[in-house]
């Protein structure tokens, strides 16, 4: 174990043997903080923060601190944080609260980029990437493999799907279907985020699918029911290729309560 000899590290926290702990920084006693994992210069873990392998939390980073929500009051709810995740300067990812699940979780492999806010309860997949002073309030569901602009707000309890991109300095205020690409103000979905799937070796056939889906939703003129037919229909075409997609899309609409994006 590499800590620098001005960090505090309560004795009670859990720190395995690799972890590099750097200069000024504070952990708190109910920290957990798995293999490899590397806590820069100038950072605060506190509360009932549990932290998986291969991380790198960059300096000046507050990790675990008391939620912002006024009816808090103590209790110890939590925030996880799975594995190879990087955390860059000023972050602040905060624990839970009782009227929600009690716990902020951050799943792996995510790329959370300076002055990025994660509120109580929150909850990020893998593989997302949150551009700088990325904002996410409380509640709000990230799925893997999205894409958070730079000085975007994210609205309480708003549900982002899987592989969704969202341009630049966005106010969501509604539900963000996967595989869409939103921007603009006020916000609107313009296009499947095809770069990003193909980045993700999503084939044509797939991909021609999952247009077919951002026309019947957003281009058909069609109701949001009409449109859940019509995607329905779509099932077994292209050999089946895209029917799990169809899936992903129609639990994503069939769990909405705030509204999609339009």
């Amino acid at each position: 174990m590499n800590i620098h000899p001005t960090a505090i590290v309560d004795p009670a926290a859990e720190l395995d043997s690799s972890v590099d702990v750097g200069a000024y920084t504070l952990i708190g006693p109910h920290v957990k903080i798995g293999a490899g994992t590397v806590v820069g210069p100038h950072c605060v873990i506190e509360g009932h923060t549990t932290i998986g392998r291969d991380n790198r939390f960059f300096q000046f980073s507050s990790i675990g601190a008391a939620n912002q929500d006024k009816k808090y009051a103590g209790e110890p709810t939590t925030l996880v944080i799975g594995d190879r995740n990087t955390v860059r300067e000023f972050c602040t990812l905060n624990v839970g609260t009782v009227q929600d699940r009690g716990e902020t979780t951050v799943g792996n492999d995510n790329w959370i980029m300076a002055y990025c806010h994660l509120a109580h309860d929150v909850v990020i997949g893998n593989e997302c990437v949150l551009a700088n002073n990325a904002t996410l309030a409380g509640h709000v569901r990230l799925g893997d493999h999205v894409t958070v602009g730079g000085l975007t707000g994210i609205l309480q309890r708003m549900r982002v799907g899987d592989h969704a991109m969202i341009g630049f300095q966005a106010h969501v205020a509604q539900d963000v279907p996967p595989f869409m690409t939103v921007d603009g103000n006020p916000l609107a979905a313009r296009a499947v985020n095809i770069v990003g799937l193909k980045r993700r070796d999503f084939s044509a056939e797939r991909i021609g699918v999952i247009r077919q889906i951002y026309r019947l939703l957003y281009r058909s003129g069609h109701t949001l029911d009409e449109a859940k037919v019509g995607i329905a229909a779509l099932r077994g075409s292209e050999a089946g290729v895209a029917d799990g997609d169809i899936d992903l899309m129609l639990n994503f609409l069939a769990a909405s309560t705030r509204g999609i994006v339009r």
